[in-house]
């Protein structure tokens, strides 16, 4: 028994040890906060251990635990959590480092706008690069509502003023 407790460990280990960038980069995005991200994830993370014989049977792997994020995150905006957007975000060094740190800024503070339908329909398919029907399974929805989400969201993203000048900065360079 306590070799296939370590080996179911060591699987989970694996497991997180690959999965974590990932987890952490959708629930930033859906959180927008760094700490409330990781505490996000780390809660699911805990759900999945205690379901890993399920986990490890799934398909998709990653998309099960991506759901359960996903079904934290709503799990904590439903007791109101209060959501603050990270405005300095560290980026990596290059020639127009500054001119991204403010971009992304100004990016993270546009998609803290949004409800928390249509973020999680952005964030799925323009992040996370899931099809209609793939982040429809991870939000628990229609592909309709997915399409109708991201759509809604796109549009209040293209009518800010601050991504709006953000683009034509960008494009004029």
């Amino acid at each position: 028994m306590g070799a296939k407790k370590a080996e179911r460990d060591a699987d989970f280990n694996a497991f997180v040890t690959g999965a974590w960038p990932r987890l952490m980069r959708t629930a930033f995005l859906l959180t927008g906060e760094r700490y409330l991200a990781e505490d996000v994830v780390q809660t699911a993370l805990e759900r999945t251990y205690a379901a890993w014989g399920r986990v490890t049977k799934a398909d998709e792997p990653y998309a099960y635990v991506r759901r359960i994020v996903i079904n934290e995150h709503a799990r904590r905006f439903r007791r109101r959590v209060p959501e603050q957007l990270v405005t300095a975000v560290p980026e990596r060094s290059g020639p127009d480092g500054f001119a991204r740190l403010d971009e992304r800024a100004a990016l993270l503070e546009a998609l803290g706008t949004l409800p928390p339908g249509q973020r999680q329909a952005v964030v799925l398919r323009y992040w996370e690069d899931l099809s209609e029907s793939q982040a429809a399974a991870a939000m628990g929805c229609s592909v309709g509502t997915v399409k109708s989400q991201a759509s809604k969201g796109l549009a209040k993203l293209r009518e800010l003023s601050s991504l709006i000048t953000m683009t034509s900065i960008g494009g004029a360079a």
